[in-house]
């Protein structure tokens, strides 16, 4: 199902001489640039009552602009009483804190029960927004930080930034393998080529950069920082695998649990009890969306992570760092 629009303005005068593109996404701030472009290249675009469907073209200032578009309609969900962790909240931004086992979106499997059901619960009329101001998301069992849009201006903004890099997310997490310094993974990342849910590193991928320091080192494990200049699809978890790092519980990826030689039935209790990815979005920070503000939160770290940390640095103290 779609729905129309219509929307008619007259092009400023002091935007002469720049591309419709950017003259249309200045006029119309809410809708992002991308949608923009899509409705130039279809055929949806009058200037001075002529089709225009050339991105490019310069405009003079003075003309007539007519855009007779279709929006595809979200599918309707449910609200549901969901409890949310709500770190910070305005009439344009909602910032939350994920829980471990909380979906973000309804798809197969996970028709409700979803983050976007509790958003809707807890504010109606963000059924307005595209994907109820969901700006990106985080996996299942990973926990942490998110930012949500409560309204299509803020949303086209907090889209725009996170395309431009200028939004910034840090993580915690814990990995299998003892590392001896920081670095940069810079490996585009895809669809694997035959597991279909997973993502892997590929030449054929979409470019992703993950930073990571060591904060805490184990007998065979490594406490990170992580920062993202991208967003794909199992970025952190794929990104560690291929560094031979990957994290400590991730059912995906990491394969069978390694824990340390003669570890005691303490340690192994926990190893083997934590069932989920050790990754925690730990920090965010964004200009806000309307004000341009800079504002930033902190979560702390969820409790099962805090005691997979006391158990290995518990064992750490006992039998040293060079006993592997």
């Amino acid at each position: 199902m779609t729905k129309q629009i219509k929307l008619a303005e007259i092009v400023p005068d002091h935007l002469f001489g720049k591309r419709l593109d950017q003259v249309l996404a200045e006029m119309f701030p809410d809708y992002s640039r991308s949608r923009i472009k899509e409705w130039i290249l279809a055929d949806w675009v009058q200037i001075n009552g002529q089709l225009c469907n050339t991105p490019r073209e310069k405009l003079l200032g003075g003309e007539s602009v007519l855009i007779q578009a279709e929006l595809p309609d979200d599918e309707r969900f449910e609200a549901e009483p969901i409890e949310l962790n709500i770190v910070y909240e305005d009439e344009h931004i909602m910032v939350i804190n994920k829980p471990a086992g909380l979906v973000v979106h309804p798809g197969a499997g996970n028709a409700d029960g979803t983050l976007l059901n509790a958003l809707l619960h807890h504010c109606p009329s963000i059924a307005e927004v595209p994907r109820a101001g969901i700006v990106h998301r985080l996996d299942k069992d990973t926990t942490g930080l998110m930012v949500i849009a409560k309204t299509i201006p803020a949303q086209t903004h907090l889209v725009e930034a996170m395309q431009e890099r200028e939004i910034t997310r840090e993580y915690e997490a814990i990995c299998h393998g003892t590392m001896t310094a920081g670095g940069t993974v810079d490996e585009p990342i895809g669809r694997h080529p035959t597991k279909r849910t997973h993502m892997a590193v590929t030449s054929s991928g979409r470019p992703a950069v993950t930073h990571y320091r060591v904060m805490e080192k184990f007998r065979a494990h490594t406490r990170l920082r992580l920062r993202l200049e991208t967003g794909r699809t199992h970025q952190i978890r794929v990104h560690m695998t291929y560094i031979n790092y990957p994290l400590v519980g991730d059912p995906v990826y990491a394969g069978r649990p390694r824990p340390p030689r003669k570890a005691d039935e303490a340690l192994l209790t926990v190893l083997r009890g934590f069932k989920r990815q050790a990754l925690h979005a730990a920090m965010l920070r964004l200009a806000h969306p309307i004000t341009s503000e800079i504002l930033e939160w902190h979560a702390p770290i969820p409790d099962d992570m805090v005691q997979l940390t006391l158990a290995l640095r518990e064992d750490t103290e006992i039998h040293g760092l060079d006993f592997a």
